[in-house]
Parts: structure tokens; sequence; C-alpha cells
């Protein structure tokens, strides 16, 4: 099948890659001609494990190409993805300029039948807003397809590949029989591919999303009272996961959710909410928890430095808002830094991915270390902001002899307390006993 994918950001490089490696022609198509002609050569935009390896060799054989020029990328396709950016306004609806102008240079450009694929996580109605987008221009036949992505960075093409399952939103029966041959051949073990209406496949991400932020605020507010009650919020997580009513996945406690999608999917559901004139309290509560949660460590570095940070220096490991991943997008830590700055305090940051990404967002207002222990010369602490693997098992030595007090704030729980505490340091972490020694 000849596919076109419209936007090559995160969403769009994954699926033409995944497309291509079953065996499609893929025309990636890019505004940014610096973005293509590096796409073009070989030179990956994003960092996704196991993205590179099926890039580069469908590039190679010819099944993935890449082009600035719309009419000839999507000349010969059946099937047009819109993997476009919908970035929040500032009341927290998705802004679909990116995805309703594209939808009219195409109404522009076709001769002929196809079927446009609304990929980019869009509010509920889109579908309805493209089709008369792309009937400005076009008064032939096509169809429009709402066939949201599940995506979780970090095991993307795992996703894409092997799908727990495909939502395809459509009322034409011609463009399902397109789309269910499209995903066939990632759907072989059984996984069903669940056929929906527009509008109920458009509400179904942020459904999906929403919820799971949900699961993630409530762990956290659980976590908060652990620290108040005297109880572990590590044994009330394996108490309740074990309930497969609830499940063990996304109730790990932290410092919050961040990224593309959750903040900006919560957001945009509750702005959609108030267009019809309905209160999502859950929501709103969800967003709360978790803006504040953000900072929850703060309280207790100040306690410890008794709220005295001018002039504190501290080492931060992980600034990626989640690990296996290079996406800053509302990471917590960006926040913890601010907040660090702010107080006085200096801040070196360690992370295996997202430096360069952050030093394009903040500059030189912190120092970047090579790596994770160098990051600890001469600071009064440690804190912990991402749970890149590489962090879970450090050598304890390096830290002892690198930091000027024995003292981790992990907004990660990646240690376990008992032995950290055998260790002499003084740790605190999120909804668990804290390990306390006085700072010097």
């Amino acid at each position: 099948m000849k596919i076109a994918v419209v936007g090559t950001g995160y969403v769009g490089l994954v699926t033409g890659t995944c497309f291509a490696e079953t065996g499609n022609d893929v025309t990636c198509v890019d505004i940014d001609r610096r973005k293509v002609e590096k796409l073009a050569n070989g030179e990956i935009t994003i960092y996704e494990p196991g993205l590179e390896k099926l890039f580069l060799r469908n590039l190679k054989e010819g099944r993935l190409n890449f082009t600035t020029d719309l009419e000839a990328g999507i000349k010969d396709a059946s099937i047009v993805f819109l993997a476009l950016p919908t970035p929040p306004g500032e009341d927290g609806s998705a802004d679909l300029k990116y995805v309703l102008g594209v939808a009219e240079d195409i109404g522009k450009l076709l001769t002929d039948y196809k079927v446009l694929v609304d990929k980019s996580t869009v509010p509920v109605g889109t579908a309805e807003k493209v089709h008369a987008a792309v009937a400005k221009n076009y008064t032939g036949e096509f169809d429009i397809v709402s066939n949201p992505e599940f995506l979780r960075e970090g095991v993307a093409v795992d996703d894409f590949m092997k799908p727990d399952r495909v939502v395809i939103g459509t009322s034409s029966e011609r463009a399902r029989k397109l789309m269910g041959e499209l995903y066939s051949p990632f759907v072989r073990s059984g996984n069903p591919v669940i056929y929906m209406d527009e509008r109920s496949a458009e509400l179904t991400k942020y459904a999906a999303n929403s919820f799971l932020a949900t699961k993630i605020s409530f762990m956290n507010e659980i976590a908060q009272l652990c620290e108040k009650l005297g109880a572990d919020v590590d044994m009330v997580r394996l108490g309740i996961g074990s309930d497969d009513r609830i499940g063990k996945r996304f109730l790990f406690p932290g410092i919050g959710y961040g990224g593309s999608c959750f903040p900006k999917d919560v957001q945009a559901l509750v702005k959609s909410s108030r267009e019809v004139a309905y209160d999502f309290q859950i929501l709103n509560a969800v967003m709360d928890v978790n803006e504040k949660q953000k900072l929850h460590l703060l309280p207790k570095v100040r306690r410890y430095f008794k709220d005295d940070l001018k002039g504190k220096h501290f080492a931060l490991w992980g600034l990626a808002f989640k690990p296996n991943t290079d996406d800053i997008r509302e990471a917590p830590a960006l926040y913890i830094i601010e907040e660090l700055l702010a107080a006085g305090a200096t801040v070196t940051a360690f992370d295996p991915e997202a430096m360069k990404n952050v030093r394009q967002a903040i500059g030189d207002r912190i120092n970047y270390a090579e790596n994770q222990y160098d990051a600890l010369k001469g600071a009064d602490a440690l804190i912990i902001a991402t749970e890149w693997n590489e962090f879970r098992t450090p050598d304890f030595l390096k830290i002892v002899t690198s930091l000027k007090n024995k003292a981790i704030f992990d907004g990660r729980n990646l240690f376990d307390v008992a032995a950290i505490a055998e260790l002499g340091f003084h740790y605190e972490s999120i909804g668990r006993k804290a390990v306390t020694q006085h700072n010097k």
C-alpha cells in the first residue's frame, strides 16, 4: 500500500517508519526543509529506543521517503495520515490550525479518492471540521478517519508493531476496509481492531490518557497520606495492584507526570467539557494534584537546609519527563530547577539523553555534567527526578565521597529505604519513611 504521513514529529516518524517496516511505501511530508534533509540523509531527529534501526533499514530499502512537497507526497497515496502538532492554546483547548490548514491544502490537491486519517490527538468533532476544510476545495469522494495513537514514549516501536488494540473511527465501509487491510499485519496475534464512529474514537484517546493521569495523581495523593500517617506507599501499591480490577501499572508514586500527552490531553478534555457546560471535577483535581506534586520534594529539601538554600549547590539526576526519552515537555525536573535557582541555589544536572534539549530551553543557567558522578562533585545534596535504569544501582561510595552532605532526595523511589539507612544517608522519597540525618 502507498501511504503518506504529513508531519515528521514523534508520532509521524514512528508511524511512517513502522508502516514501512511491514512493506508499505511511505512518504513523509514536512514543511521544515532542514529536518527533511536530515531525515533523507539518514539522520534521525528524535530519540526513541529501537526506532533508528528500523528507520535506517527502510530508508536504505527505499520504502521510506521524505519530502517538503505536499502535492508529490500525497499524489500516489491511498491513505494520508495527518500527524501534526495540536499545541494547547491559552484556554487549554487543542489548537487545530495546523491540522485544518493542511486539510485545506490537501483539498486543493486531491484528484481522486483518498482516506485522510487524523493521527494527531484532537478534540471530539475534529473529523467533521477536517472534512469541511477539505470540502472547501474538493467536491469529489474522500473519507476522514479518526485513528488515535496509543504510543508510550520509550516503547513506542513495540506499541506500534504489537498494539494491544487499534481504534478506527469511521462511518465509511470503504475506508473501514482499507484501514483494516493496512493494520492486518499488526494484529495477527488476535488483538482487536475496534471500529466505532469518529467522535467516539476521538474521545477514546482523551479518555484513556486522562484515566491514566488520574491513576498517577491518585497514587501521589495516597503517597502524601502515607507520609502523614506513617504508612509505606510501596506496601499499599502492592496491596492494591494485585487486584486485577485495578492492575499494577501506573501506580508508582513520584513527582508528577509530564510529557507531551498527559498534561495536554487532560487539559483539552476539561476544556471540551466546559464547552458543553459539563464540570469534569475529577480531572480538575488531577491537574491540581499534579502541579503541586512536581514540587513535592522542595519542602523536604528546604527543611533539611533549615529553609536557607542560598549558595547551596545541588546535583540533579534526570531531566527528561520519564526514562528512555529526550522529551522534556512539562518535565518535573524543570520546575525543580526553577525553584532552586529562585532560592539562590545552583544546579549541576545529568541526563543520558535530554541535556541537549534542556540546554536549548534554559541555556547555561545550570551546569551540565558528562556523567552522573561528575554531577555530584561539590554538591550539597543529590536530587533524583527521572528513573533512568542507570540511576537505580549507583556506586554509593562515589556518592559519599563527592557530596558535601550524605543527603539524597529521591522523587522516583529508586532505592530501598532500609538498605540506604544502613549506609548512613539522609534519604527522603515519596510516600515512604524518611531516613533522617543532620546536615553538617
